[in-house]
């Protein structure tokens, strides 16, 4: 069994690393556009096989997707970051037309692959590779509330001392400033945070998730890739083994929240169909608000994606 990832800068690097020792993939290829780049990685990481002991096979190729055929799931996580003078609009513009182009090529090789999109602005890259693919939305959905919550309960275990692996957490809304973490469905080994943790405390911790991006970029002076790539790795994970695993995906909304004609992220199980089922949560009037904001500020976003008339 296969799975690709699309793109071998530090993210798509990094999944793939994490597919490989956890051996969730028979054969993992890496395709990048720069000569050299995915077949250099990739024989990096098998040479790592013996000393990890795990036995899924790398191949690195440079946009060969022939090479990718057949594969049960595709990571999306090509693109190019935003540059000095570069506008939103441009930036959406240089992504918009890379992701397409992936997603032509990946589904002219896998056309029952379930796609996972990690490239940014996140919400409207999934939605141009759904525009693409022409398939079920349940095969196309983006990485970010994984991400999100990740690092959400990585500063709660730090602030409370304990283990991260307690720690139960959803967030929902759009990726970045947008997100809508939500403390009510906070649990510290079944324990509402509420109880631990006063109020002000709590709203300091969902102030630095929903900065968690930026604070890497001021720290390293580029994106963030370890948190990312494993990220994604998870979800490959619960595609391929069909875990049934309830985590917070970015995925197509037809009415569910009130939302429709929407990429957004929301509660889902994701499972060897892609997406299952979609979680409906009882919010509350504060906490819907706060979801409406940020369908705003993605649908914004996504109508100056169809204003470029690329579809």
């Amino acid at each position: 069994m296969r799975v690709s990832v699309v793109g071998a800068g530090h993210v798509g690097a990094t999944c793939a690393q994490v597919l490989a020792q956890k051996d969730i993939a028979n054969e993992v290829v890496l395709v990048d556009i720069k000569a050299g780049l995915a077949k250099g990685k990739a024989l990096d990481l098998w040479e790592t096989a013996p000393i990890g002991l795990f036995d899924a096979r790398l191949v690195g190729v440079a946009d060969d997707y022939a090479e990718t055929k057949n594969s049960e799931v595709v990571v999306i996580t090509s693109g190019v970051p935003r540059k000095p003078g570069m506008s939103r609009d441009d930036l959406i513009s240089a992504n918009a037309k890379i992701v397409k182009s992936v997603t032509e090529s990946v589904i002219t090789y896998s056309p029952n692959a379930k796609i996972i999109v990690v490239s940014n602005p996140l919400d409207v890259m999934t939605y141009v590779a759904y525009l693409t693919a022409k398939v079920d939305s349940a095969r196309v959905f983006g990485m970010a509330g994984v991400l999100d919550t990740a690092r959400y309960r990585s500063f709660l275990a730090s602030v409370l001392d304990c283990s991260p692996k307690d720690i139960q957490a959803v967030l929902m809304g759009g990726h970045g400033d947008a997100m809508v973490p939500l403390p009510r469905y906070t649990t510290v080994g079944g324990i509402p945070v509420t109880e631990l943790l006063s109020q002000p405390r709590i709203d300091e911790i969902v102030a630095r998730t929903q900065g968690g991006g930026g604070e890497i970029v001021q720290l390293l002076g580029t994106s963030a890739w370890y948190a990312p790539g494993a990220a994604a790795a998870q979800m490959v994970e619960a595609v391929v083994r069909d875990q049934k695993r309830i985590l917070p995906c970015c995925t197509w909304l037809q009415g569910e929240y009130g939302l429709r004609d929407i990429y957004l992220g929301v509660p889902v199980k994701l499972g060897v169909g892609g997406i299952e089922e979609i979680i409906e949560l009882k919010l509350r009037d504060d906490e819907m608000r706060l979801l409406n904001e940020s369908a705003k500020h993605v649908s914004e976003v996504m109508r100056v994606l169809d204003g470029m008339h690329l579809f």
